[in-house]
């Protein structure tokens, strides 16, 4: 284990309105809501944590709610496109019933690599899938009164990429992060990394002509790829300058310390460590009740809270 990437930690995206993502989230696909702050560059908007009940890496979405007003993004070319998350087998039933109650725009289901699969949008367009997993996934999942373990996601199946060109992203996968090639469907590669059983797969969908696309509302800021600890964090690093890529120095993002570079292929990636997690500030009990600043913010707190809306 290592000096290896341990598979996803967490992926951010960008929302509007901020009860209208809490509530989604939280309520209709039945994820804990782990953490509610700020943006540590932008305190007068909130960052918002779900994931499973500590907010284990590898099943942890993030957003930044910017707001109304916000431009809406474009899927395209060098962008994470599609987040895939784990659901039981025999789920997908349930799931659209949701759905049609909540009104919640959907495809009926279909299947890619043996696995069926549900795709949707949130309310801000952001894709999504629920992938009834070929191998077991033995996550705990968290439980709502309304989404029980039976058909509740577990975490992260997978990520999507969409790039004009694979080859130079997938050699930072292979070369650097340890993935292998395990599946091609038509223009859809399959990457997978053995360390870790789940969050652990990163497809690549080449499209040539594709536009570049635009990452606003509704679209994937990043993807943060999971290491256990600061001295592997830094080990990358060296790894990452030397294959001749910019990458930003140690950065403290309260739950976790992170590196920042920009993939060949145009999406932005993170590498994220476990430590020091999301009970540092919260027991597990009270994750996500109260706001949460950075003690650099602590002396505006009154001011902060003031312009953000309540949602909860």
């Amino acid at each position: 284990m290592e000096n290896k990437i341990l598979g996803i930690h967490h992926i951010t995206a960008i929302a509007g309105d901020a009860k209208r993502n809490f509530d989604f989230y939280s309520k209709v696909l039945g994820l804990r809501f782990i953490k509610k702050t700020v943006n540590f560059d932008d305190p007068g908007t909130y960052h918002f944590y779900f994931g499973d009940e500590v907010g284990s890496a590898g099943t942890i979405l993030t957003f930044f709610p910017w707001g109304a007003g916000l431009q809406q993004g474009r899927k395209g070319s060098g962008m994470a496109t599609e987040i895939g998350y784990s659901v039981p087998q025999g789920s997908l039933e349930f799931w659209i019933e949701r759905f049609e109650k909540y009104n919640v725009i959907y495809n009926k289901p279909s299947v890619k690599f043996g696995e069926r699969y549900l795709t949707f949008l949130d309310p801000d367009g952001l894709k999504l899938e629920l992938i009834e997993s070929k191998t077991p996934d033995n996550r705990k999942a968290w439980e709502t009164d309304e989404v029980k373990a039976d058909v509740a996601t577990k975490g992260f199946h997978n990520i999507t990429l969409t790039l004009k060109n694979i080859k130079p992203t997938a050699a930072i996968l292979t070369e650097i992060f340890g993935y292998q090639l395990m599946e091609q469907e038509v223009n859809r590669y399959r990457y997978a990394t053995s360390e870790v059983e789940g969050a652990a797969i990163v497809d690549l969908v080449e499209l040539p002509d594709e536009k570049h696309g635009h990452v606003a509302n509704g679209s994937v800021h990043h993807v943060a790829f999971r290491v256990p600890n600061d001295e592997v964090l830094m080990h990358f690093r060296e790894k990452i300058e030397n294959y001749g890529l910019s990458i930003t120095p140690q950065i403290d993002r309260q739950y976790f310390h992170s590196l920042y570079f920009r993939e060949p292929g145009g999406v932005l990636f993170e590498i994220a460590t476990d430590n020091p997690g999301f009970t540092v500030d919260e027991t597990l009990e009270n994750l996500g009740k109260g706001l949460k600043l950075p003690p650099r913010y602590e002396s505006i707190r009154e001011d902060i809270e003031a312009n953000l809306v309540k949602i909860n």
